[in-house]
């Protein structure tokens, strides 16, 4: 019986479907994929909520009494709170896997030996978790009481973040998903970083700025990595054969340059898409900026004319007089 339970329990707690893959040092234990990784998912859903509760009850809802924030501030900071420390632990954890795997020392293997099918087990393991906590987002779109009109734009981006994640699992990709991750929650770090600055302390800024420089220069560094990936790297695979079994499902479609440079249009249209939504973002933010610079201007010109007096006196044949040419001094009132 206890054999059974530690099974069944290893079926919930770790990734399945190892292999021993021969080596030139002997035999190395890596992974790949399975109906089997649902059952995974599911339990780390259940960690993600518990997890989702700790941080809201243990920090944020203890800065938010503090802070008096309305109802809407108080919304997009307790989701702002959650995603940094998501970001912030994804970026260490997402870091540290391309670094001891040397994805990033050695940019060819990002294609070298497509299709990588068989992974790691940390990098199984970072996306299961990835997986199990954006599709923990949906219930938690129930439990943290979000507003209606907040839905729509919060399901495009779980759909999205899902889509990417679950797309380099399956196409196996997994590489290149790595470094598009790491460079997608960089951004959004320093993003939801900056709007809690901004929640405590409205006239700061600063952090905004960084956040503009980050977000550029990941844009470019994620634009350089398709076109050396999609363009270079996978047309130069050795096998190029479809061989949906093998875990190759569409290299032998790069051979054909129409069909590269279509995929390369729409990557090129995608990122553009992106950066014209942050320019107009970073414009309409100047212009609040400068509109209410200006607004503060008039208020202390304002404030000086009424500070001035209602009639100032002025000098005329060296006799003090009012504005109205009348004398300054008091009329006696003659005795009736």
């Amino acid at each position: 019986l206890s054999q059974v339970t530690a099974k069944t329990a290893f079926l919930f707690i770790l990734p399945q479907y190892n292999v021993s893959v021969p080596t030139a040092d002997g035999e190395l234990v890596q992974y790949h994929y399975g109906l089997k990784d649902l059952v995974t998912i599911l339990f780390y859903i259940f960690i993600a909520i518990i997890l989702h509760a700790v941080v809201q009850e243990y920090a944020l809802d203890k800065i938010n009494r503090r802070l008096h924030l309305s109802k809407v501030k108080h919304s997009k900071f307790n989701e702002s709170g959650q995603l940094v420390a998501f970001h912030l632990t994804s970026v260490i954890w997402c870091l540290y896997v391309v670094v001891t795997e040397g994805y990033i020392s050695n940019p060819r293997s990002l294609w070298e030996n497509y299709p990588h099918v068989y992974l790691p087990f940390q990098v199984k393991f970072f996306y299961l978790c990835q997986l199990a906590y954006w599709l923990h987002a949906l219930p938690e779109l129930y439990f943290q009481k979000v507003r209606k009109e907040e839905i729509p734009r919060q399901l495009r981006c779980i759909a999205l973040y899902l889509v990417h994640i679950a797309g380099a699992y399956l196409l196996n990709l997994t590489r290149l998903g790595l470094i598009l991750l790491l460079l997608q929650y960089l951004a959004e770090f320093f993003f939801h970083m900056a709007r809690l600055v901004y929640f405590t302390d409205e006239n700061n800024e600063k952090l905004f700025n960084v956040w503009a420089v980050v977000f550029v220069v990941t844009r470019l560094f994620t634009l350089t990595l398709y076109i050396l990936v999609i363009g270079f790297g996978l047309p130069r695979v050795e096998n190029q054969a479809l061989d949906p079994e093998r875990g190759n499902f569409f290299s032998f479609l790069f051979n054909n340059i129409l069909f590269r440079m279509s995929v390369l249009l729409l990557v090129c249209l995608f990122q553009a898409s992106v950066m014209w939504r942050f320019i107009h973002f970073q414009l309409r933010r100047w212009r609040e900026y400068w509109n209410e610079q200006s607004s503060r201007k008039r208020a202390a010109a304002g404030a000086k004319q009424q500070a001035k007096p209602l009639h100032p006196r002025y000098h005329e044949n060296g006799v003090v007089k009012a504005e109205n040419g009348t004398s300054p001094r008091t009329k006696k009132l003659k005795s009736p």
